[in-house]
């Protein structure tokens, strides 16, 4: 598959082959919206916690007597129905994490990528660098890029200069391409990805060739 590839100032100065594995196949959306649930099921805490009538300040003592008031009938001033009470089925602390494969993980992020460039949701440039870290000169990158707005920048590794620089951009977001995720590829509008973002994200996610097939290659 070819793509579209640009510089930093927004040119088209050729095109690019992409694996079409990664950017070509039809979406798995049921397995996309496991993916999203998954990764916000496990960025969960669960540290919320509520006290039950066990653990309330509180005498056990019977208010007053059982007959004869005219009140209604009560038993302690712990109960969940009074003020200051206890919590009745509250929520406690507990663990929300959830399990999905490598292999399903790795298809939504795929799918994910390849709803993307049908969309013309991606843009591929050559390199991306700054000498300084420049907010305005990042946001005009963007700008001639045609990706204003939520903004993903996959970076092929740390480059301090362009993620401070788009750390002062609303809605723009730099992750490193082996950080590719449903969530940001979801969350966010446009995907900025150099030549070197796209070759990590190509190696983890390409096609693997079986181990038979490699054997057939060495006889």
């Amino acid at each position: 598959m070819e793509a579209k590839l640009y510089n930093q100032a927004g040119e088209e100065i050729g095109t690019i082959d992409v694996n079409e594995y990664v950017f070509g196949i039809e979406p798995n959306v049921p397995v996309m919206h496991q993916a999203m649930v998954f990764q916000q099921a496990n960025a969960r805490a669960g540290t919320h916690n509520t006290r039950g009538r066990g653990e309330v300040s509180g005498s056990t003592r019977k208010l007053y007597r059982q007959k004869g008031t005219g009140r209604a009938r009560q038993g302690a001033i712990r109960a969940p129905h009074r003020k200051g009470g206890g919590v009745a089925h509250g929520p406690h602390p507990r663990s929300y994490a959830q399990k999905m494969n490598r292999k399903m993980r790795r298809l939504a992020v795929r799918s994910a990528l390849s709803a993307k460039f049908a969309a013309d949701q991606i843009r591929f440039v050559d390199a991306l660098s700054l000498e300084t870290p420049r907010t305005k000169e990042m946001k005009s990158i963007l700008a001639k890029l045609n990706a204003e707005g939520k903004t993903l920048i996959a970076l092929g590794e740390k480059d301090e200069a362009i993620q401070r620089s788009a750390s002062n951009l609303v809605g723009v977001k730099t992750l490193l391409a082996a950080y590719l995720n449903v969530v940001d590829l979801l969350t966010y509008d446009y995907l900025v990805m150099p030549r070197a973002a796209l070759e990590v994200v190509e190696r983890i996610l390409g096609q693997r060739r079986s181990t038979s097939a490699l054997q057939e290659e060495t006889v």
